[in-house]
């Protein structure tokens, strides 16, 4: 006897494949141009100064090889207090626990703060893995847009508890969000984190993507601006996840969660019950590229995805067809298309592959399934020739779509 549907924990059914990761696959296709996934360039990696570290970390003894302690390798987490207090948020280590990427603590956080039909406020649309890391704690969802007017914390108590629930978390990305590559305003921070106290939840602030800025002036972090407005960051109800994916290398898959020290100590525990710690010697690793690297790579990547975004855009003004809007991103990996009404961005992205452009349809960025007529596209991966290219292809496939539609 096999194991079968009837075996798995109800949540298992709330487990859905991610359509970013299935895509990552069209990469291999030969003359496919991808603008899917939000994959840095391998080329800006610094990959002499990890190949460094990794000598260095095995020269120094056992430790690298070894077990070790579930908060993280501590020179990193002192690296990551003193950048986290660069950025306007005053910490300890005692205020970070490491992570294996960002995503995992995504799904800590879930495993901390959500049970079956909790209430979980996210943007609209939103990250579709906090989606994934969030589902298989079984929430309902309501939308957060504090660039655009909450509902009013009454609002989203009446919802939940029509629904037979209760509000317990708040999602954000303020900064070049993913997908949309908006950025939250200080005066949408600061509704946010009213809207959280009023409500009395914690507020996860996503950051991935914070240290790519390319035009403007930078916002404070919502952590930030909590820790100012309280005193002290073990009064903050903001969970702040950090990581180097996006700047230094994502494959040694280290993230990172600054929170209060009440906050760290239970996801300590949750990660001595997941993973033990982790990955040693990746952590020193990350430490040395920190410490030789970081402010250099960090300026590298913003002077080549900034030209990428404004290629992209530029491509855009001229292949899109009339009908068609996109966000103009300060920062980030991503530009939000929106289609004009009766297109789907699902049924578009079928007749794009076999015309050798790739994207990610926007239905599953949000949470109930709805607004099929978006779409994501990324500039990070792609240079300049195929962004022309591509954005051609696209905007022809667009313009004969919607003509079939009229």
């Amino acid at each position: 006897m096999t194991i079968g549907e009837t075996h798995y924990a109800a949540r298992a059914g709330r487990m859905r494949a991610s359509e970013i990761r299935e895509l990552l696959k069209l990469l291999d296709r030969p003359g496919v141009i991808s603008f899917a996934g939000g994959i840095p360039d391998p080329a800006l990696f610094p990959a002499e100064t990890i190949r460094a570290g990794y000598e260095a970390a095995l020269a120094a003894g056992d430790t690298a090889l070894q077990y070790s302690v579930s908060e993280g390798y501590a020179p990193l987490r002192q690296w990551i207090a003193r950048h986290m207090g660069s950025i306007g948020v005053p910490c300890g280590p005692d205020n970070i626990v490491i992570t294996s990427g960002s995503q995992q603590g995504l799904d800590y956080l879930g495993k901390l703060f959500l049970s079956p039909g909790d209430t979980a406020l996210v943007g609209w649309p939103t990250y579709l893995g906090a989606l994934q890391a969030f589902n298989p704690y079984e929430p309902r969802y309501d939308r957060l847009e504090p660039e655009h007017g909450n509902a009013t914390p009454e609002m989203y108590r009446t919802a939940a508890e029509a629904a037979g629930s209760r509000v317990r978390l708040a999602y954000l990305t303020p900064d070049f969000a993913n997908p949309s590559g908006e950025t939250l305003s200080l005066a949408a921070r600061e509704r946010a984190l009213a809207l959280a106290d009023e409500l009395d939840i914690p507020l996860v602030e996503d950051s991935a993507y914070q240290a790519l800025r390319y035009d403007g002036e930078d916002v404070p972090p919502l952590l930030a601006l909590d820790v100012a407005a309280k005193g002290d960051i073990d009064r903050s109800r903001v969970i702040h996840c950090g990581s180097f994916s996006k700047t230094l290398a994502p494959g040694l898959r280290i993230g990172w969660i600054c929170a209060a020290r009440g906050v760290v100590q239970k996801l300590v525990l949750t990660k001595q019950a997941a993973d033990l710690h982790t990955p040693t010697i990746n952590q020193m690793v990350m430490h040395h590229a920190a410490e030789h690297a970081y402010p250099a790579q960090v300026a590298k990547i913003r002077a080549a995805y900034r030209d990428r975004r404004d290629r992209m855009l530029a491509a855009l003004e001229r292949h899109m067809p009339a009908g068609v809007s996109w966000t103009r991103p300060q920062g980030g990996m991503f530009i939000w298309v929106t289609l004009p009404e009766g297109l789907d961005g699902a049924a578009l992205l079928a007749r794009a592959v076999d015309q050798g452009v790739a994207f990610v349809p926007g239905r599953a960025f949000h949470a109930d399934g709805t607004l099929g007529n978006t779409l994501r596209l990324s500039f990070s991966l792609a240079g300049a020739e195929a962004i022309e290219e591509g954005i051609g292809r696209l905007g022809r496939l667009i313009a004969g779509a919607a003509k079939a539609a009229a």
